[in-house]
């Protein structure tokens, strides 16, 4: 049974970083593609950053380039995402996600940024 839950989200200020842990069960994060989403209210949920299962290469958002910085800890199976530099605009709820074959989902986790 494939598990993903979130962690790390929170009030938050403009101008301040986050990071965001997701801990897998029922399948490695060394082979799959992992994922971060996220979903604003109103808004369609939108992938903000990706991490391939050969070679662990990341993949960002325009809008999240050079601020926010996936990875994964293989021998613990975690994903992280390290957000920075923190904006109204990235209030949302996050979500971390696993493709294989069909995509895993977690339950998410609430970032709002707010002064």
């Amino acid at each position: 049974q494939v598990q993903l839950v979130e962690s790390g989200g929170g009030l938050v200020q403009p101008g301040d970083s986050l990071r965001l842990s997701c801990a897998v069960s029922g399948l490695s994060v060394s082979i799959h593609m992992m994922n971060w989403f996220r979903q604003a209210p109103g808004k369609e949920r939108e992938r903000v950053a990706l991490i391939t299962g050969a070679g662990g290469i990341p993949n960002y958002l325009d809008s999240v380039k050079g601020r926010f910085t996936i990875s994964r800890d293989n021998a613990k199976n975690m994903v992280y995402l390290d957000m920075n530099r923190l904006t109204a605009e990235d209030t949302a709820v996050y979500y971390c996600s696993a493709l294989r074959g069909v995509m895993y989902w977690g339950r998410g986790t609430q970032v709002t940024v707010s002064s």
